[in-house]
């Protein structure tokens, strides 16, 4: 990732900086490009997690003296961030208050009715992010239809808000049965509240997110305002401080659905960025992987809190909803990521049983893992990949962290003494766990979606995801692994590529028939006039890609699949085209399909999409040729400490190759290379290991 192709640089030609950035829980990551001549710079930032933002200052700045970035000819600033996630993991939002309809005040308490856990004595639910004395029924009702039965009772309403206000809410969520249908009744319970206390800030569930099902759309409107002032007033500042910086570009978000958005949009728009770094994570790795040729893999993102893995399919990403964020499901579309808090700063220990325990708590950036010497004396895995020896060979995150050996060895002495182990040995035992722990969460995935994972090759990327990746893969049974370029910025690299991207929905809930097509096909160029005036507000004159599809079911089902359709079976009222495209989905999904059977449309879905920068890297041909070692260094390798090669990632050359066990040093992370591995540096200078069957 050292450069990217593109004209020289004319004599007199003005600099052109393209920059991505995403901030984690311990660092945070910039990717910029000068797009002119072709140069890539990265970076990696401490985080300042009592500042959130100030640390992009810090990165701009050091961008400008090692770089000479000049933040005026910045044309694009593409930024994700984990604030809004982090609020609710946290539950730190705001106070809100829900006005529903009365009789339902407990939609959100009863939600679906099933526990987080079936299979567990031990579960319980959440608290919600609303709580019962703060959720308010009034007289109001819509039949399902749309028609109105009941206006809403004003007085009621006056004395919901007079109450919310005394219990301290600072903001209050409309969300009405069916309100999916027809959002005036909600709207105008929105404007009566503005009226009656312009102080608090309101949301309605049908502008939000207009879907069927009250939990769903109501805890969608929730998730929104919970994070609503806090999110809104880190991209006010991150605004202000980029005019500050005398950077001219329009500050972009990166999206739960892979794309972006201005960060205006966002402040309101608050649930759509809930998953922007792990989503923009995914759609890097599919933009690295299509340019490898790599069409099936699984990422694995490793930061200091946790590990984050999906699946890229024929190069694309994939997509779901019901997403979880915290212990609450998001209904919106989002890349699909699954989680678990597994990450280098994950701090081991010793539970009641004189179990060795890794995560999920982490030591963040502040004081972070021992090996830092930033006030952290808690054994975490970066420690214990230090001990073994796989790291701290390098100044880290570009100089700015030097490991000290000492420091990590005092932290996991304390849990080997607690365990009668030796240091090594523990040390070795923490990141087994660590690996375990990671396993498991990926043969969930695996089983989920009915793939055989050793068809697909593991992209680790993210600071920690090359130390502790390699291993995985082995332990899965995984023959290859593609280590990309810089993957401590894969995540930042996916701002720079990615598209502009809205989402939209409308809920139809009606038989597939011929005499549907009609209304379907009104309904269908509704969305995508929406659609388009999206992207003009985003400020987007190009092409534009319409994305249609359909939620359906067969009748009497209480779940849908997604169906990608056809404009032309539209046009020309194919009815029969859209039942074949849904029974082979059925059939590819469940290994059935009933070609009698009733089949619903539920909700109608369009993607807008506006395409983002074209870029590609430069490459070289490859001279076949083995790659030489800087040096050996003693790791410990599992059961003896044995004496490797260690590889400078600056010094490797495509079409270079060396055999494991090794490790290869870069300034944004540490690729640990095992025994049996084979590793060949291809054009664009990735490392593909691939282990011996």
């Amino acid at each position: 990732m050292d450069g990217a192709s593109a004209p020289a640089a004319g004599g007199n030609e003005a600099a052109d900086w393209k920059i991505g950035v995403d901030i984690g829980g311990t660092f945070i990551d910039f990717c910029a490009l000068e797009t002119r001549s072709g140069r890539m710079a990265s970076l990696k930032v401490l985080t300042t997690p009592d500042e959130p933002g100030a640390e992009l200052m810090t990165g701009l700045a050091l961008l400008a003296e090692r770089e000479g970035l000049d933040p005026a000819a910045v044309s694009r600033f593409v930024h994700g961030t984990t604030v809004g996630i982090n609020t609710i993991i946290q539950r730190k939002g705001v106070r809100l208050a829900l006005v529903t309809n009365a009789g339902f005040e407990d939609v959100i308490e009863l939600a679906r009715l099933r526990m987080p856990d079936t299979y567990s004595l031990f579960c319980a639910r959440p608290d919600q992010l609303i709580s019962r004395d703060l959720v308010f029924g009034i007289p109001a009702r819509l039949r399902a239809d749309g028609t109105e039965t009941l206006a809403p009772d004003l007085t009621a309403l006056a004395a919901a808000v007079d109450a919310a206000k005394a219990k301290g809410a600072k903001g209050i969520i409309v969300s009405f049965l069916h309100a999916w249908r027809d959002g005036r009744q909600e709207a105008a319970v929105k404007a009566e509240i503005a009226r009656l206390a312009p102080e608090l800030f309101t949301f309605t569930s049908s502008e939000v997110w207009p879907v069927i099902r009250e939990y769903e759309r109501t805890t969608t409107a929730i998730l929104n305002g919970y994070v609503h002032p806090r999110v809104s007033d880190y991209l006010a500042a991150l605004e202000r401080r980029l005019a500050a910086s005398g950077v001219p570009a329009t500050a972009m978000l990166t999206k739960t659905n892979g794309g972006v958005m201005t960060a205006a949009e966002g402040r309101h728009a608050c649930v759509h960025m809930l998953l922007s770094g792990t989503a923009s994570g995914v759609i890097g790795a599919a933009w690295l992987a299509r340019q490898a040729g790599e069409t099936r893999v699984l990422t694995l993102d490793i930061g200091g809190t946790s590990a984050d893995f999906a699946l890229i399919v024929d190069g694309e990403a994939q997509f779901g909803t019901g997403e979880l964020i915290g212990e609450f499901p998001l209904y919106i579309p989002s890349v699909s990521v699954s989680s678990i808090g597994v990450g280098g700063g994950s701090i081991a220990g010793v539970d009641a049983h004189g179990v060795l325990r890794v995560g999920p708590e982490s030591a963040g950036s502040v004081p972070g893992p021992a090996c830092y010497g930033k006030g952290g004396d808690r054994a975490t895995v970066t420690d214990a990949m230090v001990v073994c020896g796989w790291l701290g060979h390098s100044d880290m995150a570009y100089g700015r962290l030097r490991m000290d050996a000492g420091l990590a060895r005092e932290a996991v002495s304390r849990l080997a003494l607690a365990l009668g182990r030796p240091v090594e040995e523990t040390a070795q035992a923490i990141l087994d766990v660590a690996v375990s722990e990671m396993l498991v969460e990926v043969e969930k995935l695996a089983s989920r979606t009915g793939v055989d994972l050793r068809e697909f090759t593991l992209m680790p990327f993210g600071g920690g995801g090359p130390m502790l990746g390699t291993f995985l893969a082995r332990e899965l049974g995984m023959a290859r692994v593609m280590a990309p370029r810089r993957p401590g910025v894969v995540s930042a690299l996916g701002g720079l590529v990615a598209d502009l991207r809205g989402d939209f929905i409308r809920t139809l809930f009606a038989d597939l028939s011929a005499g549907l097509l009609p209304s379907l096909r009104g309904v269908v160029s509704a969305l995508a006039d929406e659609g388009c005036r999206w992207l003009a507000a985003q400020g987007h004159d190009g092409a534009i890609d319409l994305q249609l599809s359909a939620d359906m079911r067969y009748a009497g089902q209480s779940y849908e699949i997604e169906v990608a359709l056809r404009p032309e079976w539209l046009e020309a009222g194919d009815a029969a085209a859209i039942a074949a495209a849904f029974h082979d989905t059925h059939q590819r999904l469940y290994d059935f399909h009933d070609p009698e059977g009733r089949i619903e449309i539920v909700n109608i879905r369009l993607s807008a999409i506006g395409a983002g920068p074209k870029l590609t890297f430069p490459d070289a041909d490859e001279v076949d040729a083995p790659a030489a070692p800087e040096r050996a260094i003693a790791v410990f390798t599992g059961r003896t400490t044995e004496r490797i090669g260690l590889y400078r990632r600056d010094g490797l050359r495509p079409g270079g190759r060396f055999a494991g066990p090794a490790v290869v040093a870069q300034e944004d992370t540490t690729v640990a290379i095992p025994s049996g591995a084979m590793v060949h540096v291809d054009r664009h200078l990735n490392l593909h290991l691939t282990f011996a069957e």
